[in-house]
């Protein structure tokens, strides 16, 4: 009989890594071995695997599962977009709000991050939205589109604002309610004058009544968030901390009204009133959540910061009149004029005058660039004491700025590993803190010495196990860590990097554009044969006219220094790694290393190993000669390389150039191993080989070349003064394009990965700890109770704790 598929869903992931029917097999049985995947199909002409599904399916633990298993997976159908999600409090708020987008049939995939209070969600293509919004309405945890990102992003100071302000009203209004209750209980215990003063002006009764009426109001008032989050959830039986602090204060409230109200149906030892402990355990969670929303705005200062470079208007030129409008209005091809201390509003090219400009947000270089006709310039940096026009080239989410901003984001929204579980974990301890309270209240009541503080054993309990700290642990360090590199240069566009890049042993380095400036220079022209040194330039430039290659500008360059006028060709076309050719006439023009030309067939004639680049020349089969060209190292190369080895981290080499100028780089920089005359294939498979040794490699490159080696590498670092192609290849980008972002980067990294490890620590340290004390164990040892209002405070402390310890990230220095 044919299996029941009924209530299990299609889902489609693409599968890296199959070359072959074995590779087939083996991704499918690692793919069965997933919980939730009722069967999974992979095709390897398509590299696509069909799994159907049931529900309790993680796309976490499928994509853990499948990376460790060699071959990763990611989903191909569906419109990825990004919301925010509300009444996310602790770790098992976010872990059921994400369980329950998971099991939407709209939903393909989603992973809801607690520090940001959004979700990433991939949505099947034929969708409603209407009805995911409606469906999370009700379970609780209500989204909001957040596309486009950018208004989001520009949305992102206000909603931290919006955070911690009610906190912080609620909080004070809390403390000035609380604050009477507190000294009229507990000033009675510390004072026995005090208390006899009260018991003779007042009257047992009333001074119960006003506690009663205090507390009543905290509770309704300034409390009353707790019971509209936590009373539904319990009702649907998914308790959150919400649900904790109101059986906690409520039992205390319930208790403490009785013995005012009733006190005969108390027996006499249990007639005493906890009005105090429910107001304070309020008051001092307020106060948590408003410290912990403030911090938490500190730790996403990153994005804020990048947007605040963004100006508000633009001077637009059109038809020789200049109007100030709105950067939405703005569109490709204006022309923008931009006056002396402005910021630049959008990426453009300069059409009329000069000026200096201060890009340190970009490159970190302090002295400003000087800008004339046909220089770019890029949103967000600031114009010095001239006045320019430039034409726009990208706007809105296109420029240079919004991809930063919008990598930032990804990074921070990434879920490491470890979070997988921390999210199974707080999904059931909630559950079985209820538990552990029912059952210790209940053994003190039936058995312990003093049946009266059965009640103070539960509300304790119940209060110290909010699992808030550990939902915070990793994705607070995550946004403090990630947030900080982008100030310092660093973008981590895959958030795995951030945790690989600790582990890497291997940093292999291209050399031009990377370790080198990228701006070499002709140092000497060799003709061969009846050819001229202007004609050899001449047929080379020609070539290298629509190459973006450095070697291509430093050709074009000397040509035009000589007067020189390139040789008008055709059908262009680069070959990857190697060089370029042309038409012209009946003769094909070839350009670059000796291995390109002589596979050509071309007899290349010895030339004495020297450090510098050569580039070969041809037409036809006639051989014409080369160029010689230098390019200088960039200043933070010895740095960069040093830094590395003294980390204890190998460094190497990989570079398409001769031996010669490969070679003296290397000897330059005491980097022990270089390999030269390497293609793009070449290069990658020699990561592959390291990597099948067990080595953990990080390659850094800038060219189009460099895209299948950043892609093989266990962490590609792209410069981000490389090409699109290259950045969009790395997992990480360093936007100064200088080689000790490596350095900062695997700080970066190590440094968060530290910082998760310490809040994990210790928040699963505080409450294995403080729940049995909670419990009332030392008391069995003639040790103390735990004081409920205790209690709050260790909880809400360990959530600002946890945060505070992931803001120490942000005084990382750039290395």
């Amino acid at each position: 009989m044919p299996k029941d598929t009924t209530s299990s869903i299609l889902r489609r992931y693409a599968v890296d890594n199959l070359t072959c029917g074995s590779c087939v097999a083996r991704a499918e049985t690692a793919l069965a071995t997933v919980p939730g995947v009722e069967s999974a199909r992979v095709n390897l002409a398509t590299r696509r695997a069909d799994l159907r599904i049931l529900p309790g399916f993680d796309p976490a633990a499928l994509a853990s599962a499948m990376t460790s298993a060699g071959y990763p997976v990611h989903p191909v159908d569906g419109v990825a977009m990004r919301a925010s999600v509300g009444n996310l409090n602790c770790g098992g708020c976010a872990s059921r709000a994400e369980k329950a987008l998971n099991a939407l049939p709209e939903v393909l995939e989603a992973q809801v991050n607690l520090a940001l209070k959004r979700a990433d969600i991939r949505l099947a293509d034929a969708a409603d939205w209407p009805v995911v919004e409606a469906a999370m309405d009700k379970a609780g945890y209500p989204v909001a589109d957040l596309d486009p990102p950018e208004a989001a992003t520009a949305d992102a100071p206000t909603d931290t604002a919006d955070e911690a302000a009610p906190m912080r009203r609620a909080f004070l209004i809390a403390a000035a309610l609380t604050l009477p209750v507190f000294v009229m209980e507990m000033g009675g215990h510390l004072i026995p004058a005090f208390h006899h003063w009260q018991m003779a002006t007042f009257g047992t009764f009333p001074l119960h009544l006003i506690q009663f009426l205090l507390t009543t109001a905290v509770l309704a008032g300034p409390g009353r968030v707790f019971f509209r989050l936590g009373v539904p959830a319990l009702l649907k039986g998914a308790p959150e901390m919400n649900s904790l602090v109101v059986l906690g204060t409520s039992a205390a409230w319930a208790w403490s009204t009785l013995v005012t109200f009733a006190p005969g149906v108390v027996p006499e030892t249990g007639r005493f009133v906890y009005f105090e402990a429910a107001a304070v355990i309020v008051t001092l969670i307020l106060l948590g959540r408003w410290l912990e929303g403030r911090a938490r705005g500190q730790a996403g200062a990153a994005i804020r910061g990048l947007m605040a470079l963004r100006p508000d208007t633009a001077h637009r030129v059109a038809e020789g009149t200049e109007t100030e409008v709105p950067l939405s209005d703005l569109r490709r091809g204006d022309l923008i004029r931009l006056k002396p201390g402005e910021r630049i509003a959008v990426d453009g090219i300069v059409t009329e005058g000069e000026s200096h400009i201060d890009e340190a947000m970009l490159t970190g270089e302090p002295l400003p660039v000087a800008k004339r006709t046909g220089d770019a310039v890029t949103a967000g940096t600031v114009n010095g004491t001239g006045t320019i026009v430039y034409r726009a080239t990208a706007v809105g989410a296109d420029t240079v700025l919004a991809r930063i901003v919008a990598m930032v984001e990804d990074a921070q929204a990434t879920r490491l590993p470890v979070q997988s579980l921390v999210n199974r974990v707080t999904a059931v301890f909630v559950p079985v803190v209820l538990v552990i309270a029912v059952l210790a209240a209940g053994s003190w009541l039936i058995w312990g010495p003093d049946p009266a503080k059965a009640l103070v054993i539960g509300v304790s309990v119940l209060i110290i196990a909010c699992p808030c700290a550990m939902g915070l642990a990793t994705p607070v360090s995550i946004l403090a860590g990630t947030g900080r590199a982008a100030e310092l240069g660093v973008l981590f566009r895959k958030g795995d990097a951030l945790q690989q890049l600790a582990g890497v042993d291997l940093v292999a380095f291209d050399k031009t554009g990377t370790l080198t400036e990228g701006r070499p220079s002709v140092t000497a022209i060799a003709p061969a044969g009846s050819c001229d040194a202007e004609t050899l330039l001449a047929t080379a430039a020609g070539v290298e006219t629509a190459s973006e290659h450095p070697l291509a500008r430093a050709i074009l360059a000397e040509a035009a220094a000589r007067g020189i006028a390139p040789l008008r060709v055709d059908r262009f076309e680069a070959v990857t790694g190697a060089g370029a050719q042309a038409i012209l006439g009946d003769d094909i023009l070839r350009v670059g290393n000796r291995a390109y030309l002589e596979a050509a067939g071309i007899a290349v004639p010895p030339t004495d190993p020297a450090p510098v680049t050569e580039v070969h020349v041809a037409r036809g089969a006639t051989y014409l000669g080369h160029l010689a060209l230098s390019d200088p190292l960039k200043p933070e190369a010895a740095r960069a390389v040093a830094a590395l080895k003294a980390r204890g981290i190998r460094v190497a080499l990989l570079s398409g150039d001769a031996e010669g100028p490969v070679d003296a780089v290397a000897k330059t920089l005491a980097i022990p191993e270089a390999h030269a005359r390497l293609s793009p294939a070449d290069k990658r498979a020699q990561v592959a080989a390291w990597r099948a040794e067990g080595r953990r490699v990080a390659f850094v490159g800038d060219g189009l070349n460099d895209a299948a080696v950043l892609a093989e590498a266990d962490v590609g670092i792209a410069l981000g003064t490389g090409t699109d192609v290259a950045i969009e290849a790395g997992d990480v980008v360093l936007v100064s394009g200088a080689p000790t972002g490596v350095v900062t980067a695997m700080e970066v990294s190590r440094r968060t990965l530290r910082n998760i490890v310490q809040n994990l620590v210790w928040a699963f340290g505080y409450n294995v700890a403080l729940i049995p004390v909670a419990a009332g164990l030392l008391a069995l040892f003639g040790g103390p109770f735990l004081n409920p209002m205790l209690a709050a405070g260790a909880m809400a402390a360990s959530s600002v704790l946890v945060v505070l310890n992931a803001l120490r990230l942000r005084r990382m220095e750039a290395a």
